[in-house]
């Protein structure tokens, strides 16, 4: 009972540091415009930690690292080595083109880029309305940051989520871009140190060197010491592990939250100050899901007092049980910020192409100051929305809310991959090329997952990256014939 008076201390306390820098965003803020892309000139390092924050969130800290306890070595290899050197790379590519055309456009969304650069309204539109399949990586911050607070606090998880709805939905519906870029650099430092904390928690497991490790690893199982699983669904080979993986890594740079990052600047000569920040923390980040192997070998069994752990539950009860109360009040912080850094990102973009991309063009007299109100409103049927179906991930998981997730977020950036690649590093791109190419990904993707095509799609619970990956390819493919034989067909 004391500890967990300790931690609602520390919660609120926490949550009036948050409405402090909330409010003084939120007094600059006058129209849609100043919602999306701020009107403060933060330094280029502050938004590199804004982007740190974003890309890293209760998925790094909470979800991905319980697949790694299920999964052992195979699951770091695929989230602690391939993903992140494919994120990096591709975020260092994409970054420059993009902040380059989005500031001379004046984009503030991405459907308004893509609409800008293939001159559409409707290819705009299009991509407003695929952006709602981002609302199911909502739901999965919502229900890790609802499983650490629960676990912590020892409070029933309805209201938990319930309160993590009221709070933040309601924060955001207010301060948008200039309070989330304050409180995402607060969000990055905490991050940072806890990161630090949580990687080097498992020093007695490592005292005699990684061999050690993996030897006591592989006494619990010898798959999880192993660089494929064969008895996971997601670490089989390395397709899955590598190839696709790397794919994926190369694309989810193309989600609103993250490549729109880089329009915050004021002044593009400060990229580099900007990506050198950001990265340098990502890094870090990334390879917090080393304690997935930490926690297995603390729970070998996968239970705690007698009772199974769910995979969504195994950090939060690794970080209650592992460390004392004054740094595990530190941790619950951390591990909430990162849930928060990137739901405030998701809800302010999301909420802005709603307003912006869906409902502006099909209100057109709408002014800015109205399409500002709108979007509030806009805020509380998400809020509504995403705590709908977090409850029913937290009451019946497909083994992972992190499963329903990915299928809705990698429907989305397989879309985005083509228009995108091609509208940063090509001239002359015809919008048939893209379009098409953009369809063609969501048929594939959602195809091949839902009609179970591929070997690899058999299971009862299957891998949303594998279809992802392979809808990514052949649009890719596609959108490169289109390009060359309507350039022919033109020339002709």
């Amino acid at each position: 009972m004391e500890n967990t008076l300790y931690i609602w201390i520390l919660l609120g306390f926490y949550a009036l540091v948050i409405l402090f820098f909330v409010i003084r965003g939120a007094l600059k803020a006058k129209n849609i415009s100043d919602y999306a892309l701020g009107n403060i000139g933060f330094p280029a390092w502050v938004v590199g930690l804004s982007l740190a924050a974003s890309m890293t969130s209760a998925a790094t800290f909470i979800i991905n690292p319980g697949f790694i306890a299920l999964y052992g070595l195979s699951g770091f290899l695929s989230f602690g080595v391939v993903f992140p050197i494919a994120a990096i790379l591709s975020l260092i590519l994409f970054t420059k083109g993009f902040a380059r055309y989005g500031s001379s456009v004046k984009a503030a969304t991405m459907a308004q880029w893509i609409g800008t650069r293939y001159q559409s309204k409707k290819y705009a539109f299009f991509f407003g309305v695929i952006a709602l399949l981002l609302i199911t990586f909502i739901v999965l911050i919502n229900v890790g940051l609802t499983q650490v607070i629960s676990k912590a606090t020892q409070t029933d998880p309805f209201w938990v989520l319930m309160g993590i709805t009221v709070f933040v939905f309601g924060y955001i519906m207010f301060g948008g871009a200039n309070s989330m870029v304050y409180t995402n650099t607060i969000q990055a430092i905490i991050m940072f140190i806890v990161a630090i904390i949580l990687i080097g928690s498992g020093w007695e497991y490592v005292e005699n060197g990684i061999e050690g490790l993996l030897q006591s690893l592989e006494k619990i199982d010898p798959n999880l010491v192993q660089s494929t699983n064969p008895s996971s669904f997601l670490f089989r080979d390395y397709w899955e592990i590598v190839v696709a993986q790397f794919i994926i890594g190369v694309a989810v740079v193309c989600q609103p939250h993250i490549i729109t990052k880089s329009l915050l600047l004021k002044d593009k000569s400060h990229i580099n100050r900007y990506l050198i920040s950001g990265i340098a923390f990502v890094i870090v980040f990334f390879l917090i899901v080393v304690v997935g192997l930490y926690a297995r070998l603390r729970f070998p069994d996968l239970q705690f007092n007698g009772n199974a752990l769910k995979m969504d539950e195994i950090i939060p009860t690794y970080v209650v049980v592992k460390f004392s109360v004054g740094v595990g009040l530190i941790i619950i912080v951390g591990l909430i910020s990162a849930g928060l850094s990137t739901l405030e990102s998701l809800i302010q973009s999301l909420s802005t192409t709603i307003t912006s991309d869906i409902l502006k063009p099909l209100f057109p007299n709408t002014n800015e100051k109205q399409a500002f109100g709108i979007n509030k409103l806009v805020i509380v049927l998400l809020a509504i929305v995403s705590f709908v179906l977090s409850w029913k991930q937290i009451v019946n998981p497909d083994v992972s809310v992190a499963i329903f997730a990915q299928n809705g977020v990698y429907g989305y950036f397989a879309a985005a991959f083509v228009p995108v690649l091609f509208g940063t590093f090509m001239k002359n791109v015809r919008l048939e090329t893209v379009w098409i190419s953009s369809v063609v990904a969501l048929i594939v993707h959602f195809g091949v997952y839902y009609g179970r095509i591929t070997p690899y799609m058999q299971e009862p619970v299957n891998n949303p990256g594998i279809s992802a990956a392979i809808g990514i390819v052949i649009s890719l493919v596609v959108g490169l014939i289109l390009q060359k034989t309507m350039k022919k067909a033109v020339a002709t």
